[in-house]
Parts: structure tokens; sequence; C-alpha cells
């Protein structure tokens, strides 16, 4: 419903040099939902279940078609601004970090 895990993500990623950052939720009653537009303003777009990719893959197919969605697996046990949510997310990027640019 972009409340927490990806408002999290948004918020500590926000001021990272060399990246700009936005979230949107799948769902309809989400805060922002997510767009053809959204998708296609994308470089990199992360989601946090399968379910979240496997959705994009259904509802925008043709926008999606050309990106590369990184899957986080991070299930919805989190509020917005947990401080063990925030340290997935940090780790997660990370390693996306580390693997775009070893």
């Amino acid at each position: 419903m972009n409340k927490w895990r990806s408002r999290t993500a948004e918020e500590i990623f926000r001021d990272l040099p060399g990246y700009q950052v936005k979230s949107a939720g799948t769902e309809a009653g989400a805060r922002v939902r997510v767009t053809e537009g959204l998708i296609g303003w994308a470089d990199y777009i992360f989601v946090m279940e399968a379910k979240h990719r496997s959705y994009l893959q259904s509802k925008f197919p043709e926008a999606i078609s050309e990106k590369t969605v990184h899957c986080l697996n991070i299930p919805d046990d989190f509020e917005f601004m947990d401080p063990d949510l925030i340290a997935t997310l940090r780790s997660a990027f990370d390693q996306f970090s580390n693997s775009q640019n070893g």
C-alpha cells in the first residue's frame, strides 16, 4: 500500500548521490499507485516481494519488458521506518550497488 516498506526505502534513499528515488504500491488503496509512467521513468525497479514483480509483469507487460526488476524478498512485517527494515534495505542496496560496480 506504499505506506511502510517502500515509503521507508524512499525516505532513507532520497538524498543518495546519483539517484532519484520514488516509491509506489500495487494495491488499489496505495498512497501512490504504480503507473506505466513511473515504470518508464525508472532505470532500476525494486519490489519487496515476488508477487509485486508478477503484478508489474501482468499489468504493464510492455513497459516492464526491457526493465530489470530486483526482488528484495522483504516480507510485509515492518512498520514505517522500523530500524530492522532500514538495516535490511541498506544491506540490499549495498549488495545491488556492489553487483553494479563489480
